[in-house]
């Protein structure tokens, strides 16, 4: 009985020549087709040898099953998501989104020829960091500029210029793990420095750093802890006191920054943080912080400070190896010359824009959501609910933004199934679940974002209905 069956599935050639195969083969190529076909061929095989009942052996099946198969395969795996968890550098979703405002710059230097390693002024090779050097320079006060792939980079070329074979001396309670199990004692050991600890987790005074220095040692590291905070009986040695340390032993200090604030963001309701330029007026010699968190652009480290030591760092063979590409440079610098407009800069960059939010504008997305979601015939309940969103990115991490949520409980649907299916949507929405309902955080969804979370709902609720 089975032979039988099996001798009327369709051979490869059979499906290949039909007419309705052509514009599949014309979109997706001879090799693509071909080897969907085989594949599909084989499950329904499969399937029939064990059994299963209801196994269409229709042509117009297979044919609509090749080309769910090659849509599927074909479709990027990177998409674009919305955010609706209210953590705004959600390192998970990509952190820090790019101004739209240099949208057409980055789409020029993407699709054509650039001067990246051109000097056109004098008509021969140039360097690609010569393009973002002046405007940091201007932004922070550094003597000098490079710029690498991410910020555990910066502290891994920066450690391998300055204290390779030598002793790196750290605060014990500043031995970050900075996410993804990277840890800078790691990094300190890849770097090909040695390690020494001083003070406690809690506690770090001046004298532990005067203490710990010798012949062997190569640099004074000090990493911010921008992810956690020790609070309650603890103490820090200052960027200056540090400094005036190192430099009465004449070894450079370095500071790991991490976020890497640009500008001072107090006035928006967040704590204290020092910003790059105070770190450099200090009199740190050398400061690493990252370019797609605080600072809104891609994700890339950024070294500054001192020329002399940036020099070596250039020549430094690890250079290459950690060198960002033109895309990276050019999303760069196009934020950063945000900044140059300081009454601008909080709209212009996303990042600015959505933690300077104010709690009326969040509430007018969320009224808008719920109105919209009443009129849809949503199944459910949408009601306005108060929480509070998080920075995020190793960011602030005491930090909680007053914020408006939308709740929706669904009859039909638990929270965990409505969540997974506005995950797997078209839209892909990233939401929060508490207490068997899910939530929507209003401050890192657009207002052009709203209409596309109630309609997939509205589906949603629909089919469940």
């Amino acid at each position: 009985m089975k032979k039988n069956v099996l001798a009327q599935l369709p051979s490869v050639d059979q499906l290949l020549k039909q007419p309705d195969m052509l514009s599949v083969i014309s979109q997706y190529g001879v090799e693509q087709v071909k080897k969907s076909t085989q594949h599909i061929i084989q499950a329904t095989r499969s399937k029939l040898l064990a059994g299963e009942e209801d196994v269409s052996l229709e042509i117009v099946h297979f044919i609509s099953k090749i080309e769910q198969a090659l849509q599927q395969k074909h479709t990027p795996h990177l998409c674009s998501v919305i955010n609706a968890t209210g953590v705004v550098l959600h390192t998970n979703l990509g952190r820090s989104n790019l101004s739209p405002s240099i949208q057409s710059y980055l789409n020029d230097i993407a699709f054509g020829y650039s001067n990246l390693e051109y000097d056109l002024e004098k008509g021969q090779r140039g360097s690609r960091y010569s393009h973002l050097t002046q405007i940091i320079q201007e932004l922070t006060g550094a003597e000098d500029v490079l710029v690498v792939n991410n910020n555990a980079a910066a502290v891994l070329l920066a450690l391998n210029t300055l204290a390779n074979q030598q002793e790196i001396v750290v605060s014990r309670g500043e031995l970050v793990e900075i996410g993804g199990s990277f840890r800078i004692p790691n990094i300190i050991e890849l770097s090909g420095g040695r390690i020494k600890e001083v003070g406690t987790t809690n506690k770090t005074h001046a004298k532990d750093y005067k203490e710990a220095i010798n012949e062997e040692t190569g640099a004074l590291l000090k990493v911010h802890t921008s992810n956690y905070r020790v609070v309650g009986f603890s103490e820090t040695v200052s960027m200056e006191e540090l400094v005036q340390i190192g430099h009465q032993h004449e070894l450079p200090v370095m500071n790991d920054l991490g976020s890497g604030l640009l500008m001072d963001l107090t006035e928006l309701g967040l704590s204290y943080e020092p910003t790059v330029r105070e770190c450099l007026e200090a009199g740190c010699d050398i400061v690493t912080f990252s370019g797609d968190k605080l600072l809104g652009g891609p994700q890339a480290g950024i070294i500054v400070g001192k020329k002399a030591y940036i020099e070596k760092m250039k020549k430094n063979q690890l250079t290459r190896a950690l060198r960002v590409d033109k895309m990276t440079i050019a999303a760069l610098e196009g934020t950063l010359r945000l900044y140059l407009n300081k009454e601008q800069v909080f709209d212009q960059v996303p990042t600015l824009r959505l933690l300077k939010q104010s709690l009326a504008e969040i509430e007018k997305k969320a009224i808008d959501f719920i109105q919209l979601g009443k009129s849809s015939d949503i199944l459910g309940d949408l009601t306005l609910s108060e929480g509070y969103s998080q920075v995020g990115g190793g960011s602030y991490p005491m930090e909680y933004l007053p914020t408006k949520l939308v709740k929706y409980t669904s009859p039909v649907f638990s929270a965990a199934e409505i969540e997974r299916g506005l995950r797997l949507s078209k839209a892909h929405i990233i939401t929060r679940v508490h207490d068997q309902s899910v939530y929507f955080d209003l401050r890192t969804v657009e207002a052009n974002q709203v209409a596309t979370i109630v309609e997939t709902l509205k589906e949603m609720t629909t089919q469940g209905n």
